[in-house]
């Protein structure tokens, strides 16, 4: 046996190790993930907040995916569309108003629902009903809409690609909660509510997982077949 030997021998421990050990890496972050979900559905499955205990909060933040019953009035003139963003296969728009809480000084964002987009005339807003005077709204305590990738100036206008909290507090002077609520009522008012299941990507974990120790079990099999098998056995039986 030769350096050669040795030396695949040292490279094929070290390929198995590395690969075993980001495997199970992948299986610890699989498993914080797991817990996180956890709690995603521990709260949803809470009894729902009011609108006094939502504006009342210390951090509503700590009530992310909490079931929310809102009472307040509409700001129709400060609604924003969300550009490319999908529901059930198409792309359209989300439509995201303020809604001044009954009998409080705060204002949440809220997610109402998608639209389709005029795609011969992008700059053609859609035609949505936003009631007047005091209304409810049932929905979940949720972070922002998820930030697209944009270019400079996507981030104002009517149609804009991402909206930031505290930045369109700052632009409106609304005094905003730290949260957004995704609408959940019935389809209405022209939207679509088909919200995907909030999830936290436990699968993906899994798949590479199963890819490093595939091939850390790949790098042993090779090693045992071309260094062991074949360079002592195969050459004895002949």
């Amino acid at each position: 046996m030769g350096w050669r030997f040795w030396l695949i021998t040292v490279l094929a421990l070290l390929s198995v190790a590395g690969t075993l050990a980001l495997g199970r890496w992948q299986l610890s972050r699989a498993a914080q993930k797991v817990a996180i979900q956890a709690s995603m559905d521990a709260k949803a499955a809470l009894s729902m907040m009011d609108v006094r205990s939502l504006a009342g909060h210390a951090d509503p933040s700590l009530e992310l995916h909490r079931r929310v019953a809102l009472r307040g009035e509409w700001i129709p003139d400060r609604t924003v569309y969300l550009d490319n963003r999908p529901m059930n296969g198409l792309t359209g728009l989300y439509v995201v108003t303020p809604m001044r809480l009954q009998n409080s000084a705060a204002v949440v964002l809220v997610q109402r629902g998608w639209v389709a987009r005029d795609f011969l005339d992008r700059s053609r807003l859609p035609k949505i009903e936003t009631p007047s005077g005091v209304r409810e709204v049932v929905g979940r305590i949720a972070p922002p809409p998820a930030k697209l990738y944009e270019l400079g100036g996507l981030d104002a206008g009517l149609i804009r690609q991402n909206i930031d909290l505290s930045r369109f507090a700052a632009e409106t002077g609304l005094a905003l909660l730290p949260v957004s609520v995704q609408q959940t009522d019935a389809a209405s008012d022209g939207l679509l509510r088909d919200w995907p299941r909030p999830t936290v990507g436990v699968e993906k974990h899994y798949g590479y997982a199963f890819q490093w120790f595939a091939l850390s079990s790949l790098i042993a099999i090779l090693y045992v077949w071309f260094q062991i098998v074949r360079r002592f056995i195969y050459p004895r039986r002949a």
